[in-house]
């Protein structure tokens, strides 16, 4: 991801240097800002993760923006979007092997189908469970029936047929229809994971800097998206927090049930959830910062939990 990302801002710096930027570079970037929500979203479902679908969202548009001098502008850019953004989950899944667990299910029922598509009555829910479905029946069942796709639409997104589209919501439809259980919940941290996480948070909140460093190992690797991809130490990352234009208060908390720090509006009295920052700690130390501050929908579909404070 951080090679794509710097192609990218390489690739913005030669076109500004030139005065380039192309009329269907503008296009590109005002559009991409109001579909990233709903972008995030279908991946945020395929991925089963809200931070996790919105890395692979910023790879995809990263891919599209590079591939935007070879796109047909008859054909709808949306679906084109959908398309990258749709292969980049499966690669994701593929690379988490994910799909190993997924296709456990396939065992169920598949000859019933309900009577009634699935997601209609309750699309929140669906989008959840579907994490139980193969990554082709998922997509399948998300396109059609949370973001109303007609069966030929999703066929090519998904590079099937549309016969083959319908076989998977049947499929799919038959075994959301068969569930007994919520899909398995991430990980809990450990008790020393736990502490750690709780330090981090007390030492943020007070600005302690230095503090915040210390639990942090040497190389420990920064995310902020849409700004920097790099090593924290070589950030401004603390700095921009110093900045006394807008007030943020960090707390723990859980995004769809995974451990995480929440950012909260400290300029209004019900501390308002705004973002996450997501940690990973190895050998107790965080080893990495993912902080999506830049991306307030990230929590748009979420369910979000705080710490009593």
């Amino acid at each position: 991801m951080d090679e794509a990302r710097q192609d990218v801002l390489d690739a913005e710096h030669d076109i500004d240097a030139l005065g380039l930027f192309e009329p269907r570079h503008t296009a590109f970037i005002e559009r991409i800002g109001r579909l990233r929500p709903k972008l995030h979203r279908y991946c945020a479902r395929m991925t089963g993760s809200v931070f996790d679908g919105e890395d692979v969202m910023q790879e995809a548009v990263f891919e599209a923006y590079r591939k935007l001098s070879a796109f047909d502008e008859s054909r709808p850019l949306d679906a084109w979007l959908f398309r990258i953004a749709h292969n980049r989950c499966i690669d994701f899944l593929r690379r988490r092997e994910s799909r190993r667990t997924a296709e456990a299910t396939a065992f169920l029922p598949v000859s019933t189908a309900p009577s009634e598509p699935v997601g209609r009555a309750v699309d929140r829910a669906i989008e959840r469970l579907v994490m139980a479905l193969p990554p082709k029946e998922r997509a399948c069942v998300l396109l059609k029936d949370v973001f109303e796709y007609s069966n030929d639409e999703i066929a090519g997104l998904v590079a099937s047929t549309t016969g083959g589209v319908k076989a998977a919501l049947n499929r799919g439809r038959a075994k959301l229809a068969a569930l007994t259980g919520a899909p398995r919940p991430p990980r809990k941290p450990s008790v020393q994971e736990l502490e750690l996480l709780r330090l981090y948070v007390e030492r943020f909140n007070r600005h302690d800097w230095d503090g915040v460093r210390q639990l942090a190992s040497a190389d420990a690797r920064l995310c902020v998206a849409d700004c920097f991809s790099g090593l924290l130490a070589d950030s401004p990352y603390f700095i921009e927090y110093d900045r006394p234009i807008l007030a943020w208060r960090m707390t723990l908390g859980e995004v769809d049930g995974e451990t995480a720090i929440v950012i909260l509006r400290d300029d209004s009295p019900d501390l308002t959830p705004y973002s996450a920052i997501r940690l990973r700690i190895d050998g107790g130390v965080v080893v990495s910062i993912a902080d999506y501050i830049k991306c307030p929908w990230l929590l748009d579909d979420a369910d979000v939990a705080v710490a009593a404070s």
